[in-house]
C-alpha cells in the first residue's frame, strides 16, 4: 500500500479497498525497515499517526469527505508542528517543541492528511546535500553511497523509498527540485507568496516557498490546492485565488517552450542528452519549441548568496538561547559562515555595495524572464548540473549549494513558479531531472506540460530498489 501513488491511495481508501489505519500502519512499517539506510527520518509519529488513522476511519464511516482524508505524509522538519519537536536539523533546537501548527500543516490537517514523520535536512535548510544536518545525512534511495540532494533530501529520499504517500518541503533557491532530480521524484517549487511560509522556521524569508514532493505531477496538484492560498498570518502571501489544478491538467491548447542554451553549459552530458530527448518529446505533441536568451544562470549565484546570506544573518538573530533552544555556541559550521557573511554585507559602509546592488540585480533578472514570458508559456532547462553525487561531495566547498543549484537559483531568486520531473537515469541507474519553468501564479502551466511528458513516458514508473 505504501508504494501507491496519492490518487490511487485516496481511490482505494473511498472504495473501501483497506483503511487508514491499514494504510499508515504500511507507511509506518516501511520506515522502520529502512530508514537504518536512509536516515530521512528524524522523528518519527506513530502513536498519534494510527490514532488520527481511526479517527478517519470513523470519518470515512460516517460519510464525510475530505480532499486528503486518511492519507499519511511526512514533512520536512522545519515547518512547527504542534506539540511535536520541530528541530530545523539543528542542535539549537534539538528538542524545542511548538506550541502552534504551520499554515501548511494546519490546512493538511483540516484536509484530512496524517503526519507521519518529520524528515532530515541540511541544519536551517543551508545546503542542498542534506549533509550539513547535525543529525547526519540522508542517503539516496536508489544507491546509499549518494546524496539525495538538499535541502529537503529527507523529504525527497522518504518518497522515492516509498516511506510516504506525499511529502512537503520547502524551497529558497532549488531545494525542492534539485533533491527532487536527484531522488527521481517530481518536486513542485510554487510562485513565492502562494503558499503561507506562518511557522515555517525562516531561512531566507523574501525567497522561502513551501511546496509538495510527490509520486506524480497530479500527486503535486492535488496536495498543492490544500495548501496554497491567502493566509492572515502572512502579509506576504497572496490573495489571489487558488485554481483547481488537478482538474485543469489537461491541456486545451499548444504552448510555446523556451529554450536557453546558457543552462546547458557546463552541465554533464548525459544530463543534458537526456532534457533535450524530452524537449524532443513535447515537440512531438505539438508544443512549439523555441530558443531564447537569458541570462547566464552563473550570475544568479553571487546575487543569491549576497541576499539569501543577508537575511539568514538576520533570521537566525533570535536563536540566542534565551527564547528559543540551545545557545549560540550551538550552531554547526556552515550557519556560522553564512551569518557571519550575511552580517558583513549589511554592515555600514558595505550595504550599498554589496545588498542594495545585489536587490538591484534581482530586479534585472525577474525583468530579464519577464521578457522571455512575452514570447513563450514556458522554459524547459535541466534542474541540475549533474545527477546525485557521491556521499562527501561537500567536504571543504563551502560553495556546494551554490553551484548545485546555479540552474534553479534563478527562477527562486525571481520568485516563479517550477517544477521537476524525472526524464531519464544516468549510466549508473540515477534519475536524471528535468525543469519546467513558469510565470509567477502560473502553476498550471507548469503542471499541464509537466503532466504531459508524464503521461507520455514512463521514467515516473521506474522504483528505486532499495
Amino acid at each position: 500500500m505504501n508504494t501507491l501513488t496519492l490518487t490511487e491511495a485516496i481511490e482505494n481508501l473511498k472504495n473501501k479497498s483497506f483503511s487508514s489505519v491499514e494504510l499508515t500502519n504500511a507507511c509506518i512499517s516501511r520506515i522502520q525497515n529502512t530508514d537504518s539506510k536512509l536516515n530521512a527520518v528524524i522523528t518519527l509519529i506513530k502513536e498519534q499517526a494510527i490514532e488520527n488513522a481511526e479517527k478517519s476511519d470513523v470519518k470515512r464511516s460516517k460519510g464525510i469527505d475530505l480532499p486528503l482524508l486518511g492519507i499519511p505524509y511526512v514533512l520536512k522538519d522545519n515547518f512547527s508542528t504542534q506539540n511535536i519537536r520541530t528541530t530545523a536539523s539543528s542542535n539549537v533546537l534539538a528538542n524545542f517543541i511548538p506550541p502552534y501548527n504551520a499554515t501548511v500543516v494546519q490546512k493538511l490537517e483540516d484536509a484530512g492528511a496524517i503526519l507521519i514523520g518529520k524528515t532530515n535536512l541540511d541544519a536551517w535548510a543551508h545546503g542542498s546535500s542534506t549533509e550539513t544536518s547535525d543529525f547526519g545525512p540522508t542517503k539516496n534511495p536508489w544507491n546509499v553511497g549518494y546524496l539525495p540532494g538538499g535541502s529537503s533530501g529527507g523529504s525527497a529520499a522518504s518518497i522515492a523509498a516509498n516511506q510516504a504517500i506525499f511529502a512537503i518541503g520547502s524551497e529558497t533557491a532549488g531545494s525542492i527540485r534539485q533533491p527532487a532530480s536527484w531522488c527521481g521524484v517530481v518536486g513542485l517549487k510554487p510562485t513565492y507568496g502562494r503558499v503561507s511560509r506562518f511557522g515555517v522556521v525562516a531561512m531566507a524569508s523574501s525567497l522561502d516557498s513551501p511546496g509538495p514532493l510527490t509520486k506524480t505531477v497530479k500527486d503535486a496538484a492535488l496536495v498543492l490546492k490544500v495548501i496554497a492560498g491567502h493566509d492572515p498570518k502572512d502579509a506576504t502571501s497572496s490573495p489571489l485565488l487558488v485554481p483547481d489544478y488537478a482538474n485543469n491538467l489537461q491541456n486545451k491548447k499548444k504552448m510555446t517552450i523556451g529554450v536557453s542554451e546558457d543552462y546547458f553549459n557546463s552541465v554533464d552530458s548525459q544530463v543534458a542528452n537526456a532534457v533535450y530527448k524530452a524537449i524532443e518529446e513535447f515537440e512531438k505533441k505539438g508544443m512549439l519549441i523555441k530558443k531564447i536568451k537569458l541570462f547566464d544562470p552563473k550570475y544568479a549565484i553571487s546575487d543569491y548568496t549576497i541576499i539569501q546570506r543577508a537575511e539568514v544573518s538576520s533570521n537566525l538573530a533570535r536563536y540566542d538561547g534565551i527564547r528559543y533552544g540551545n545557545g549560540r555556541d550551538m550552531f554547526g559550521e556552515e550557519a556560522k559562515r553564512r551569518i557571519m557573511l550575511g552580517t558583513f554585507t549589511l554592515s555600514s559602509g558595505y550595504y550599498d555595495a554589496y545588498y542594495n546592488k545585489a536587490v538591484k540585480v534581482r530586479t534585472e533578472i525577474i525583468n530579464d524572464f519577464n521578457k522571455a514570458f512575452s514570447e513563450v508559456d514556458a522554459i524547459v532547462a535541466p534542474t541540475a548540473p549533474t545527477a546525485a553525487l557521491p556521499l562527501g561531495a561537500t567536504k571543504e566547498n563551502s560553495m556546494f549549494g551554490e553551484l548545485a543549484d546555479v540552474l534553479v537559483e534563478p527562477s527562486s531568486i525571481a520568485g516563479l513558479s517550477g517544477i521537476n520531473v524525472t526524464c531519464g537515469f544516468t549510466s549508473l541507474g540515477l534519475p536524471i531531472g528535468m525543469q519546467i519553468i513558469g510565470p509567477q501564479f502560473k502553476e498550471e502551466v507548469v503542471l499541464q506540460l509537466a503532466h504531459l511528458f508524464e503521461q507520455n513516458t514512463l521514467f515516473h514508473k521506474q522504483q528505486a530498489k532499495l
